[in-house]
């Protein structure tokens, strides 16, 4: 695993994009990552984007490639979809209780891995920008099972050999437009936000902050090798100044 230090990742968000990407996003159905396809779509410095997911996403764009996988417990049919790519913005996962606790390892933690090890074969020089969460815990220890598995991919996209890593963290997404909520707790953050927002600014992200962070890291121009992960703070310090002011290396 490499590092980096504050001075150098800074300078990689500071110079200019050079040259247009090849990105693909996972998950582009969900919340976050529908708003990170959409935001590449838009970007000048995207070439081509790859979509890969299990529903069909309803639109249609010059730049958009859409492939439809359903077995992501086997990515192997992926690899000539992943070959050449510069980037990836992994945004696929569920919400706890959703499903049982076996089904939220194999979601959260396995098809990451697995998904990377084939990512890795394909396009062993492209950067990975991974939606992991506040809390994750890659040494196992944590009490919440979400914590650990995401804590468990974190290890692993770290192990796998990508040039550049990026885990985000952010702690409550706010989901900008209205939505049907998973469960309770959503239900009342949600309309407890405004002032939610105010008393723990730290604490919440928009979700399409979030997905442009994602997108915008792994468009940027650096020669460094090295592993960053991104608290909710840091995200909106980059959101809010498009340099990251904060960040813990790893």
């Amino acid at each position: 695993m490499t590092t980096t230090n504050q001075a150098s990742l800074d300078a990689s968000m500071t110079n200019p994009t050079v040259g247009q990407k090849s990105l693909v996003v996972v998950g582009a159905s969900g919340m976050v990552g529908g708003y990170a396809l959409r935001y590449a779509l838009d970007n000048a410095a995207v070439k081509r984007v790859t979509s890969i997911g299990r529903k069909k996403l309803g639109i249609s764009h010059p730049k958009l490639t859409e492939v439809l996988h359903q077995n992501f417990a086997d990515c192997s049919p992926l690899a000539d979809a992943l070959s050449n790519q510069d980037a990836v913005v992994f945004c696929l996962g569920t919400y706890t209780g959703s499903v049982s606790d076996d089904q939220l390892r194999v979601i959260t933690a396995d098809y990451a891995i697995e998904f990377a090890r084939v990512f890795r074969d394909s396009s062993p020089e492209a950067a990975f920008s991974f939606l992991s969460g506040s809390g994750a815990d890659p040494t196992g220890r944590s009490r919440l099972a979400f914590a650990r598995y995401k804590g468990q991919a974190e290890k692993a996209l770290l192990a796998a050999g990508f040039p550049r890593v990026y885990l985000f963290r952010p702690a409550y997404i706010y989901p900008v437009e209205p939505r049907k909520e998973p469960n309770f707790n959503y239900r009342l953050i949600r309309a407890i936000y405004p002032v939610f927002r105010v008393l723990f600014p730290n604490q919440v992200i928009r979700a399409d902050d979030l997905a442009r962070a994602m997108v915008d890291i792994v468009l940027r121009k650096t020669q460094e090798r090295q592993g960053v992960v991104f608290e909710n703070r840091d995200i909106r310090s980059m959101v809010e100044s498009r340099t990251p002011l904060t960040n813990r290396a790893v």
